[in-house]
Formats: C-alpha cells, sequence, structure tokens
C-alpha cells in the first residue's frame, strides 16, 4: 500500500537529543479532540519522551497554514500526516461520509506508517506505544496487531465514557431501545451523586441531523467498550475532585486535566485557525471583570436570524465584549452584517475569527463566558475561574451544562422562546442575572483553585500522569 507522509517539527526550546521512548499520538480530525491530545503531547515530551503526531493530510494542512511562526528551532513532538481517503474537495463537515471513509482507508495508512518509522529508527527509536482517541480506536487495534501497548484519551467529561458503558444496561432494563431511543420521557440517572441525562440531551442527540446522531449512538453502544478493553492505560481530560462519583464507575481511568497550554506558545494548541492575540492588547484596556467572552467553538453554526439575536443581544447589554466569530459561523451575509454591526459599536466590542482562549479566559478583565459547553471550553473556564452562560447544541454539551449550573453552580443556562429561538432580550437578562450573582462568582474560584492544585506536585492528575509516565517507560 503507498501513502504519503509530511512531516513537521514544531519549534521549541533547547537542542532536540535522541530519546528512547517513543510514542506516537493520533486524534480524531476535529478541532476538540485534536487541542487536547495536542497539549497532552507537550505535557509528555517535557518528560524527555518523542511524540510522532498524525493527523490527516486536510488537517495537517490546516495546523500548518495558522502556524504564526515557522521557527528552525527542532522539538521532540513531530507532525506527521496520512490519507483519510477523501479528494480535497469533499466536504468533512459530512461526518457520516468523513467517518466511513476514514475507518475503511486510515487504518493501512497508520500501520504502514509505524513500519516505515520503525524501518528508518535503530531499536531504541521503535514506536513503543500509541496514544489515541477512542474516536479512532481502529488505531488501537492497529496497536494491538502489531503488539504496540495502548492509551486511550476519552477528550469528553468522564461522565460521557461513564454513560457510554452503561448502554448495554439501559437497553437491557428497557429505558432505552437499541438505537439509542427513550422508551419514555424521563430522566435516565446513572447515580444520585451525577446529575442526569434528559431524554432530548443524550450523549448521542444531534437535533435536526438523525444521520450523524445514529453514527454517535452506534460508536457510544458498540465500540466504546471494546475500545477501552483494549487499552492499557486510560486516559481522561479531567481531574478527580471534579466528579469523583462518575470516576468512580470508571474501572480502571486516569484523570490527567485539565490539559492546558499554560506557558507554551500560543500556535503549540493545535488551532485550525490562526489565533488573533491582537484581542489580548484591546483587553489590556478593559476594567477588570467588564467583559462578555462569546465564544461558540469550532462547530456550532447559526441560522441568520439566531445569529442577528446573539448580536443585538450583545449590543443591548451596554457592556464590553470580545466575541469569535468564524467565518463559517453562518451561511448568511455575514460580511457585509459585521461591517454594519462594527460602525454601531463605537470600538465597545470586538469581534475576531479565533483567539488564544486560555489566554482570554486567564485576563483579569473577562467577566463570564458565554459557551456551547464544549469539553474543553467548560475546562478552559473551570481553571481560570470565569461563570458560563451555557448554550449547548449537540451531544455531550447538554450534560455539561447540567454539571455547570446544577452540580458545580457556576453558571446559567439560556431558554429558548416558543420558537426555539434565543432572544437577544434572554441573553441581555441571563448575563445581567449572572453578573450580579455572587454565589456563582465564589465558586467558580473554588474550582479554579480545585484545578490548580489538581495539577501542581502533589495533586491528583500530577500523580496520575507520574504514574502514567514511569510506566510507558519501562
Amino acid at each position: 500500500m503507498c501513502f504519503r507522509i509530511k512531516a513537521l517539527i514544531i519549534c521549541g526550546q533547547g537542542v532536540m537529543e535522541k530519546q528512547p521512548i517513543h510514542v506516537l499520538v493520533i486524534p480524531f480530525p476535529a478541532q476538540g479532540h485534536l487541542a487536547p491530545l495536542m497539549k497532552l503531547s507537550h505535557k509528555i515530551v517535557d518528560h524527555g519522551i518523542n511524540v510522532t503526531f498524525v493527523n490527516t493530510e486536510f488537517i495537517h494542512a490546516k495546523l500548518t497554514a495558522s502556524m504564526a511562526v515557522k521557527s528552525e528551532e527542532k522539538s521532540p513532538i513531530r507532525l506527521v500526516s496520512i490519507p483519510d481517503g477523501l479528494e480535497p474537495g469533499d466536504d468533512r463537515n459530512d461526518t457520516p461520509k468523513l467517518i466511513e471513509s476514514i475507518e475503511k482507508v486510515m487504518p493501512g495508512h497508520l500501520k504502514d506508517l509505524i513500519e516505515k518509522i520503525n524501518q528508518s529508527n535503530d531499536d531504541d527509536d521503535q514506536i513503543s506505544c500509541i496514544i489515541a482517541d477512542p474516536t479512532v480506536g481502529w488505531a488501537l487495534e492497529v496497536a494491538e496487531k502489531m503488539g504496540i501497548k495502548r492509551a486511550a484519551v476519552w477528550t469528553a467529561g468522564p461522565a460521557n465514557l461513564a454513560f457510554a458503558l452503561h448502554i448495554p444496561k439501559l437497553i437491557e432494563e428497557g429505558i432505552i431501545d437499541i438505537k439509542g431511543t427513550p422508551r419514555e420521557n424521563n430522566l435516565i440517572w446513572l447515580s444520585k451523586d451525577i446529575p442526569a441525562w434528559s431524554s432530548s440531551g443524550l450523549p448521542w442527540s444531534c437535533p435536526g441531523d438523525s444521520k450523524t446522531q445514529n453514527i454517535v449512538f452506534e460508536f457510544h453502544a458498540f465500540k466504546v467498550n471494546h475500545y477501552v478493553r483494549l487499552c492499557n492505560w486510560l486516559l481522561c481530560n479531567s481531574f478527580y475532585e471534579l466528579d469523583s462519583p462518575t470516576c468512580d464507575l470508571i474501572p480502571g481511568i486516569k484523570p490527567v486535566g485539565p490539559l492546558l497550554l499554560g506557558n507554551e506558545l500560543g500556535n503549540h494548541a493545535g488551532s485550525f485557525w490562526p489565533q488573533d492575540s491582537t484581542c489580548l492588547s484591546w483587553l489590556d484596556k478593559q476594567p477588570v471583570r467588564s467583559v462578555i467572552y462569546v465564544a461558540f467553538g469550532s462547530l456550532v453554526t447559526f441560522s441568520q436570524q439566531q445569529f442577528d439575536e446573539v448580536a443585538l443581544g450583545l449590543e443591548l447589554i451596554a457592556k464590553p465584549f470580545l466575541w469569535v466569530v468564524r467565518s463559517d459561523i453562518t451561511d448568511g451575509a455575514l460580511a457585509e452584517f459585521l461591517l454594519v454591526f462594527r460602525t454601531r459599536l463605537n470600538d465597545r466590542g470586538i469581534i475576531v475569527e479565533w483567539v488564544p482562549q486560555e489566554k482570554v479566559l486567564d485576563h483579569p478583565s473577562i467577566a463570564c463566558f458565554l459557551s456551547h459547553c464544549g469539553w474543553n471550553s467548560t475546562l478552559e473556564g473551570i481553571s481560570m475561574g470565569v461563570p458560563f452562560l451555557c448554550w449547548p447544541f449537540f451531544t455531550d454539551q447538554f450534560h455539561n451544562k447540567s454539571y455547570i449550573c446544577d452540580a458545580w453552580k457556576i453558571g446559567l443556562g439560556l431558554t429558548p422562546d416558543e420558537n426555539g429561538l434565543i432572544t437577544r432580550h434572554e441573553i441581555k437578562t441571563k448575563i445581567e442575572t449572572l453578573l450580579s450573582n455572587d454565589g456563582i462568582k465564589t465558586n467558580a474560584l473554588k474550582l479554579k483553585e480545585m484545578a490548580k492544585k489538581s495539577v501542581i506536585d502533589g495533586g491528583s492528575s500530577f500523580k496520575n500522569f507520574k504514574s502514567f509516565i514511569e510506566q510507558i517507560k519501562h
């Protein structure tokens, strides 16, 4: 089987020395999956281990195009790529088509890549462990067949994994059917200590996209258990104290989060878009805890009507705001709208396409985070002590909102009107309520301290990660 391989050495500090341990990391080709695995890779190389990071050719091109710094300095992280089986012009937002192609062609290319790496290196630099996102669990199967050790990294919250592992029992008890449809419109509880799932907010819920929903359910129901059993280590991007009842339900799980960049350069984060750091100097000019930060991740899209309501809601609040607006966030006349909208703002708010989110959330001027509740954004907001205004759209985001609002009490949710629209008045009212709630602010700061303690020497995630590193070295 022929394959193409492209490589890039990421800039770093110091001179790269030959290392005896070499791991290969492979994420699902989506921003929310790739970013935490890239952050984990940076932690791994800090412990003197070589990392080869495998992307699809399409994602590799996006990453390299978005990197602001093209340095010749070498770091042990090496980016390589293999084909995903689709043509350059194919729609990779068509999830069913993408997954079908990936599962058909990428296992063979991955096997060839590993063999080529092993043949070109001496015995001390063979691939000794494959670290994979379970959504590309076929990579764990390739590793098993090749006799290579395996670590799975669950990139969503641990509750999402616990629910997946309990699906056979939920089907057996008649709570959901074999297609994942709840038999009754009741809340689903795994434990009294874990927030319940609503029948419309299950881990595979994709409102308006039944085809993708079916694929996501099949993955949770029929593949997750298999992939978890295949791995030698099961890591997750969380920390034990954040959700200990759920972690206790998952045998062998090692929370090693929150996975953050810290002092690493922003362009190492695995971003699909160039990060606009000019927003940081604008934030410097704003009063402490005054700015509304608005960002909906890499996949959420809006109708033009709903997008307009967000803009008008932010305008009504009369507070400074930083709004991340991807070029593909709506199929309306975005450029024309933003041109007119910006003239009305008079510098009270700024709109950018992508930001270094950790740095933004950590800025003292940020007051709250209007978020889609993706797991990476949730953990980053928690780590920086920022209150949330929650607007989930699909899959695990609904349950993340339940944690934020009901369990941790660090945010409020938005309520749609009778037409399913989140109105400008709802946005304005909820933000004003959130900013005046001292209890939520206090809870957010407590979780920030808890997150910080977990990753410093002696913390739960610190010890889990240290144990993992020691085991893959021996």
